[in-house]
């Protein structure tokens, strides 16, 4: 039996078991979840998502600030040039680029801070999944959840992402309170 044959056949199973019963009682040995918004409608990574937004949030403004105060440095800088000499000029200017880039590097600094902030809590939230998904699987008899996104067709009776969102608040909460 060819790969695509033995898609269909799993799927019709699937389809079978999932339409044979009532959608709070999935019994099907192949179950669909939503991991995107397993993690981004659970009560965690809605608290963590709004945690890097505010993160997000603050460091753009203190950018902006600090955008501002280096443009009103650098007009004040040009408008001692003529006042100064050449080496005068170019050691103040040689000090502005080193601060500019050491501001930069910082900013730089920050926003991967945060980029790794939000991996290492998707990362947490996934290693907590585990056992509540095969918790789920043991309850529903499923042999496999799949990615929705990587199955063609199925019925939303054995997509179990409500569930598994509503389980993972029960166990995780929104985790602010685990280091």
């Amino acid at each position: 039996m060819g790969r695509l044959a033995r898609a269909l056949v799993l799927l019709a199973a699937a389809l079978f078991w999932a339409t044979a019963l009532p959608a709070q009682d999935v019994r099907s040995p192949i179950l669909t979840i939503d991991s995107e918004r397993l993690y981004r409608d659970s009560a965690f990574g809605q608290r963590v998502l709004d945690e890097i937004e505010a993160r997000t949030t603050e460091l753009s403004e203190d950018n902006r600030r600090i955008e501002a105060e280096l443009e009103a440095e650098e007009r004040t800088l040009t408008e001692q040039r003529a006042d100064m000499t050449p080496d005068a000029f170019r050691a103040l200017a040689d000090a502005f680029d080193a601060r500019v880039e050491a501001i930069r590097r910082d900013r730089d600094a920050r926003s991967r801070a945060i980029a790794d902030l939000l991996e290492e809590n998707r990362d947490r939230f996934l290693i907590s999944a585990a056992p509540v998904l095969e918790d789920i699987m043991r309850d529903t008899g499923a042999a496999v959840i799949l990615e929705q996104r990587s199955v063609f067709v199925s019925a939303n009776a054995i997509d179990i992402t409500d569930l598994a969102i509503s389980r993972m608040d029960e166990t995780l909460g929104d985790g602010g309170q685990q280091p």
